[in-house]
């Protein structure tokens, strides 16, 4: 039964059929090769900073001020005060502050950048970076609309570079054992898959006012609970499944604390059907703790990988037995490890953070996106083309 926005904000829409073809100009976003046509300087990774309203870019700092491989070259911020809060926080030489995006990588010459703004800013980030032949690491999702993905696909073929998108999750050796373990057989194949990233919500946890203003904006973050935690889900999905796209995809969200959230989901719930398999997607921004896990059921047994290295296997008939993962590949060691790796060419682009996977996964969440009625959007709509 569905449930009106005043009968406690659940919203719950009919299944949608999804072919997922290509669209007709879809051969301009091709997925990037493998090992980019990038500089082979030697030295530190010269990166850029773009936005610091993302929560992450702290992490950034402080690897920064411990990292050899790394040297912020440039930061561009159209908040001073919020430059310089953190620039004091994490002793940034003032000189990095720009107040232009152009001015700021004309004169610094990164290699990369770094996006940390809102997500309807990552479009604006990549045409600003990819004519000058820098790559880019995005904060996940890779884009706010299909229609924007697609074009920075475009943006990344025509200029040869990189565009990248990060999850905290790429780096779990958990996952990582998991994905072996069902390429070798061992655990295959895989006909259900269910995945659970949450927490207590982004206003909860003390998430600061400025990430917390456009992580809750339906015009910059695209929704709430369902696009944050929702994409994690919709990557793992993809990237077990090898790429497949699903051919259903049925969304359901709920604001299960209006007076916080307002304007955009706090739980959400995305079920995807494949030709052998199905996957739940739960991604909530109203559960009592901290959660990043999944359990995958093949025909062999079935994986329950939790948070780094939190990883069981159950053979039939038999109890859960602990496994210790195998030690994570240099190469994937983190984000900032990986991304001087693959843009001076040391390493392949990973399935997680290239094009190709990420450009499913926001077909994906504009697809939920489009069956769900939230306080501000009115009646679902079908997503952009």
């Amino acid at each position: 039964m569905t449930r009106t926005l005043t009968d406690a904000f659940f919203w719950l829409v009919p299944v949608v059929l999804l072919g997922f073809q290509p669209a007709p100009d879809a051969a301009s976003a091709r997925p990037q090769p493998s090992t980019p046509s990038a500089l082979h300087e030697s030295g530190p990774l010269r990166i850029a900073i773009i936005g610091m309203v993302h929560g992450h870019v702290e992490g950034l700092l402080a690897q920064a001020a411990q990292r050899s491989d790394l040297k912020i070259v440039g930061i561009y911020e159209p908040d001073r005060a919020l430059f310089d809060r953190l620039a004091g926080k994490y002793k940034l030489d003032p000189a990095l502050y720009h107040a232009s995006l152009a001015e700021m990588l004309d004169t610094a010459k990164p290699e990369a950048a770094s996006v940390m703004g809102s997500i309807k800013d990552h479009l604006a980030a990549v045409e600003a970076c990819a004519p000058r032949g820098i790559h880019t690491l995005l904060e996940k999702p890779l884009a706010f609309s299909i229609a924007d993905a697609r074009r920075m696909a475009a943006l990344a073929e025509e200029h040869d570079v990189l565009v990248l998108t990060n999850y905290e999750t790429s780096w779990y050796a958990s996952l990582r054992e998991a994905k072996r373990l069902i390429d070798s057989g061992e655990m295959a194949p895989v006909r259900r898959m269910a995945f659970r990233h949450g927490h207590k919500g982004p206003k909860e946890i003390g998430c600061s006012p400025e990430f917390l203003a456009w992580l809750t904006d339906p015009a910059q973050n695209g929704g709430g609970a369902l696009v944050d935690f929702g994409c994690y889900g919709a990557v793992l999905a993809t990237w077990l499944m090898d790429g497949q796209r699903p051919t259903r995809v049925t969304a359901a969200a709920s604001t299960l604390k209006p007076s916080v959230y307002p304007r955009v989901d706090d739980d959400a719930t995305i079920v995807l059907t494949y030709p052998n398999a199905t996957a739940v997607i739960q991604a909530s921004w109203a559960w009592t703790h901290d959660n990043k896990e999944m359990d995958v059921y093949t025909e062999k047994g079935s994986i329950h990988a939790g948070r780094w290295d939190d990883l069981q296997v159950r053979s039939p008939d038999q109890p859960a037995r602990t496994i210790k993962p195998a030690a994570k590949q240099p190469d994937i060691e983190n984000e900032w490890v990986y991304l001087r790796k693959v843009v001076r060419g040391e390493c392949a682009v990973d399935d997680l953070s290239g094009l190709e996977y990420n450009l499913i996964v926001v077909e994906i969440l504009d697809a939920a996106r489009a069956q769900v009625v939230t306080p501000t959007s009115g009646p679902a709509q079908p997503p952009a083309k």
